[in-house]
């Protein structure tokens, strides 16, 4: 791992929670509400699972590896739910887990 890819993942991570919250906080003022429910909790897991593994990788904690890998799992979880929704906001945080999914499995690798 180099400098440029830890600090390419740590600014990835960090723009897909912020993305992700941005989202859930949009899915909340939808007129169906129930239909999404689902998208809401993935975007709010995901969030969180993003800065933790932002955080993570700044004390180059020696559990990275791991966390980049359930990082990555949680985005592309989130991403699956959010492409299903033609809103723009969950098309925008689909498309922001999957560039951090991708970050993160080149971090876990």
């Amino acid at each position: 791992m180099n400098d440029i890819q830890f600090a390419d993942c740590v600014k990835t991570c960090v723009t897909c929670s912020l993305t992700c919250t941005y989202c859930a906080s949009a899915c909340l003022k939808e007129e169906d509400l129930e239909m999404m429910r689902e998208c809401i909790q993935r975007c709010l897991d995901c969030a969180d699972i993003c800065q933790l593994c932002a955080r993570m990788e700044q004390k180059q904690s020696p559990f990275m590896k791991e966390i980049c890998e359930l990082c990555a799992q949680a985005c592309e979880y989130c991403a699956e739910e959010c492409g299903k929704h033609e809103h723009e906001h969950c098309q925008q945080c689909a498309e922001a887990c999957r560039r951090c999914a991708a970050e993160c499995r080149k971090m876990a690798a």
